[in-house]
């Protein structure tokens, strides 16, 4: 199938397609005018991509599982790298989470600062 087919089955932008395959991601024969011939397969190869860019893994994350070559995203072998990589992702949103809540109690100490000092100003006018 072409890549304008693949985009429109999968509901990913041709440019993106073009991004994994650069990225080693997908892979697509030549025809003779150049044009990228996909097989059914890189229809789940593209929703796998999209799974795991959503869980946050990045192209060369998404490359290192698919070297464990997995049917699809939820139906897979166990992966030593797989769930390397999940863990130290999960780390890794773990630690934003606590600077961002460390961020909200700073935020909100500095409303109630600047709020009181409002208060206390128009009071004193």
């Amino acid at each position: 199938m072409r890549i304008g087919e693949l985009s429109r089955l999968t509901n990913v932008s041709a440019r993106a397609i073009r991004h994994y395959e650069e990225k080693g991601l997908l892979t697509a024969d030549r025809l003779d005018n150049d044009y990228r011939d996909f097989s059914e397969s890189a229809i789940e190869r593209v929703r796998a991509i999209q799974l795991y860019l959503k869980l946050g893994l990045t192209t060369d994350e998404i490359r290192g599982l698919f070297q464990c070559e997995t049917a699809s995203p939820d139906d897979y072998e166990y992966c030593e790298e797989m769930l390397e990589i999940y863990e130290q992702k999960l780390k890794k949103v773990n630690f934003q989470i606590e600077a961002m809540l460390q961020l909200k109690k700073l935020l909100e100490r500095q409303i109630e600062l600047t709020a009181a000092k409002k208060k206390t100003t128009q009071t004193s006018v």
